[in-house]
């Protein structure tokens, strides 16, 4: 089924089950209304279908499977991948009032024992499990004795093996609605194209379920791509100018990790390096007071993020290119969950193209899995080097259309698009002439005349093409290289010096039967923009008022050894700073604020909000 087609069918519940389903919205989870697409998903499974829910980062995709679990009663199960996530998400569940129960192997026997008996009890409503742990015959056998009424399988692209972090113990979870038929499933993402869903479905649902795609747009993350110059130097000047700010970073290596993380904590940024070479406790450490407090970067590999909720990340940069427009696009949506404006910065260089490459190469993966990840990792330079809307070309990767945005790069600057095929022979012919041997600099240098010993030794300053270029800069050579290789007239290697070869489109450009339109190169601009955390506020927050009821959050927090955004979201805390409630009929009107919540805290926040 469509998603189109079951967004507009009406829910066809009973009244009951109906009245059933808002009053736990309202009174577990503090919410008057459903965010777009979630009650659509709700609806499907308490109406005893099972569904693939495809939703952006921030959509609330937790709510989807927490609230039919309350209405339907019995044990829900949850698939996570992480630890940490499964933690988070019970503490945050035990603080609205509902029973929930994590058994994994951070936790003692002893510990993990309880909780079982929690939930052969009765007293639980959801279990949240690794998915080598539910898999166990073991583990099967007992829960077939209990009520389980839900499996949720979270971050579901994890099923796929063309998802960007497959886990090939996901594999094995359709298996278990064969040993618990009597429980709908749900499996959930934020990032999945058309081959990945189409994946999930058959792998989990045997092709048997609802599709929703709610939309994979973020609108209020402006998304930019830069040429990676000095990228060290130029990571510092962008978060010196975002003093105060929270912001996510990615770099390619642990290493990389380590140099930037020293770099701005030597500038005085509050910065922390996350990354799987670090100790379990001192990752756990830094998560939590990334989490936990304001201003603070996070400088890590993509070992760091999934399901990570943190509201008021205001960027999300990529020191090196990702591997794919799946992976980009559920990184850059860490950013901005408040619904606030955010930014994502991505620099990129041929060097990332020619290491990337590589990884593929060296993947122990079948050639039919090599082969996709090479189209993908096309499909991202592709992304990198478009004159076109940057969002509409994201969008339309995962099958979704859309206007020119107004808030990327290409539609706030657009590039003129001119007719390039005099650059492009020019090297093309450099290419040719030295073999296929070389990279884009040695490349770059003949096209300018740049002569060294080098050059000299190979003889190559003789070559007709060498030093035709140099009226032009050598970055804008580079940026038409870039251009070349995205559009398939050129091939970078994945050799040590990432030799350029030419496939049959450049020898056709060369030969001269085609010819080819570029992005002409402009001068390096200005930065757009500054953002300060002032600007981020909405209208009619009281900053004083919102640092105080921060301040109580996080307190609050350390004393439950909680994440602090459990306790409230910010954006209940921002609502909050706005209408000043003064009473408890006023502040549970607040969204967010639950009926378990109000009585753990809502003197605590009374006092403040009216100045005590």
């Amino acid at each position: 089924m469509t998603a189109l087609a079951l967004a507009q069918r009406p829910s066809g519940l009973p009244p009951a089950l109906e009245d059933e389903k808002r009053r736990v919205l309202k009174q577990a989870f503090g919410f008057d209304e459903f965010r777009p697409g979630q009650e659509r998903v709700i609806d499907a499974l308490l109406a005893g279908r099972d569904v693939l829910a495809v939703m952006p980062t921030g959509a609330g995709k937790s709510l989807c499977y927490q609230v039919p679990a309350l209405v339907m009663g019995g044990l829900a199960i949850v698939v996570s991948p992480l630890i940490a996530l499964m933690q988070d998400q019970v503490a945050g569940l035990l603080l609205d009032g509902v029973q929930a129960e994590a058994i994994h192997s951070a936790k003692s026997r002893e510990e993990n024992v309880a909780s079982w008996r929690r939930v052969a009890s009765g007293e639980a409503k959801l279990l949240y499990l690794a998915p080598e742990r539910l898999m166990t015959e073991r583990m099967l056998q007992a829960l077939s004795r209990l009520p389980v009424s839900l499996i949720a399988i979270d971050e579901a692209h994890c099923v796929s093996q063309w998802g960007h972090s497959f886990r090939a113990e996901y594999l094995s979870l359709g298996k278990a609605r064969e040993a618990l038929p009597g429980a709908r499933m749900v499996a959930l993402t934020a990032t999945a194209d058309q081959t990945t869903q189409d994946d999930i479905l058959q792998k989990l649902f045997d092709g048997r379920a609802d599709a929703f795609v709610a939309g994979f747009d973020r609108p209020n993350i402006s998304i930019s791509v830069a040429e990676k110059r000095d990228v060290g130097q130029a990571i510092e000047a962008y978060v010196a100018s975002r003093p105060g700010m929270s912001g996510v970073i990615y770099r390619i290596s642990r290493k990389k990790v380590d140099e930037t993380t020293a770099r701005l904590q030597a500038r005085g940024v509050k910065a922390l390096a996350y990354h799987a070479g670090m100790d379990a406790a001192d990752r756990a450490a830094a998560q939590e007071t990334f989490l936990a407090e304001p201003g603070v970067v996070m400088v890590a590999t993509v070992a760091f993020g999934m399901g990570i909720d943190k509201s008021d990340v205001r960027f999300v940069l990529h020191g090196d290119a990702p591997g794919s427009l799946e992976a980009y696009y559920q990184e850059i949506g860490r950013a901005g969950r408040d619904g606030e404006p955010a930014e994502a910065l991505m620099f990129y260089g041929l060097e990332d193209i020619r290491t990337r490459r590589r990884f593929i190469d060296e993947q122990d993966s079948a050639p039919e899995r090599k082969r996709m990840e090479a189209q993908r990792l096309d499909a991202l330079v592709g992304f990198c080097e478009t004159t076109a809307c940057r969002r509409a070309t994201l969008l339309a990767y995962f099958g979704e259309t859309s206007k020119p945005c107004g808030n990327c790069d290409v539609c706030l600057d657009p590039p003129e698009v001119v007719d390039g095929t005099t650059e492009a022979r020019l090297l093309l012919g450099l290419v040719a002439g030295t073999g296929e041997r070389f990279g884009a600099a040695h490349v770059v240098a003949l096209a300018v005349g740049h002569l060294s010993e080098t050059v000299q030794a190979r003889g190559h300053d003789k070559l007709r093409e060498f030093g035709r270029g140099a009226d032009r800069p050598a970055a804008e050579w580079r940026a038409i290289l870039r251009q070349l290789v995205a559009a398939g007239a050129l091939t970078v290697e994945t050799g040590a010096y990432g030799g350029l070869t030419i496939p049959p489109k450049g020898r056709r450009i060369l030969d001269g039967a085609e010819r080819i339109s570029i992005a002409k190169p402009k001068p390096k601009s200005r930065e757009r923009r500054r953002m300060t955390a002032e600007a981020m506020a909405p209208e009619g927050v009281d900053l004083d008022l919102l640092a105080k009821l921060k301040a109580l959050r996080r307190e609050l927090a350390v004393k439950r050894a909680v994440p602090a955004y459990v306790i409230f979201a910010d954006k209940t805390l921002m609502e909050m700073a706005a209408v000043r409630p003064q009473d408890e009929d006023a502040l549970a009107r607040v969204k967010g604020v639950g009926a378990a919540k109000l009585e753990a805290f809502g003197d605590y926040f009374l006092k403040v909000l009216r100045g005590g």
